[in-house]
């Protein structure tokens, strides 16, 4: 027990090394959040384009795209375009690298987003449309209206889950010298030469956040199934 206070004083006490860690938490909490925010409003466009020509043709050039976008994004790995990103894209720009995280990431959940929404648009029943028509509606009212709202509530439980897939996918910011909460724990290691304490600290943090969130999403799923009664 004495070592185990020893090892806690030196990795988290001592130079108020904790820091490092409630630190990276925010950042990686608010690269979370602007990230998901721009992969809902990116790839809620997408899908509306997609799905837009699946239903009745139109949109050929821009449906192919977003096609070839959701291919190159969902084909290569998200660090891979983090670094093509602040390396290459942004090489010659003096920029924060929490924007750089944040565009980085997501652009990467966009792509995964439009899937969600496409899926979710594809899946009301063709005499939605027809209804819409029946009252007046033309094809963009219709959707408005009728579709999106039906849509919207079927994918908001994978939404949730595409939420907490992106908070552990961030954990790789650390390659652009963001110091996020992986960074953190990984400073500390750098400085005790423990890296038992530290990374697990980081891991039961990414555990707590991912059952909290995942919780959320439980009683979003309930309550969706409890509306549909």
């Amino acid at each position: 027990m004495d070592i185990f206070i020893e090892k806690f004083t030196q990795n988290f006490i001592q130079d108020n090394r904790w820091k490092y860690l409630l630190n990276g938490l925010g950042v990686t909490l608010q690269v979370t959040f602007l990230a998901l925010i721009i992969g809902i409003v990116v790839g809620f466009i997408i899908a509306a384009i997609r799905s837009t020509y699946e239903l009745n043709g139109t949109c050929k050039i821009p449906n192919a795209i977003c096609k070839v976008y959701i291919t190159i994004i969902r084909g290569t790995p998200v660090v891979v375009q983090l670094l093509i990103i602040y390396y290459v894209i942004f090489a010659a720009v003096d920029i924060d690298k929490v924007i750089v995280a944040v565009f980085a990431f997501g652009i990467n959940s966009s792509a995964y987003v439009a899937e969600i929404f496409r899926s979710g648009i594809m899946s009301i029943d063709k005499g939605q449309f027809e209804a819409g028509r029946s009252l007046g509606f033309n094809y963009v009212q219709t959707m408005r209206h009728i579709i999106m709202p039906q849509a919207f509530k079927n994918v908001l439980p994978a939404l949730g889950n595409e939420f907490i897939v992106l908070l552990k996918e961030t954990s790789v910011a650390g390659y652009i010298a963001l110091q996020d909460l992986t960074k953190g724990g990984d400073i500390i290691r750098s400085r005790t030469y423990e890296p038992f304490m530290p990374l697990i600290a980081v891991a039961l943090i990414y555990l707590i956040m991912v059952m909290i969130f995942q919780t959320l999403v439980n009683r979003m799923e309930r309550r969706l199934r409890s509306g549909d009664r």
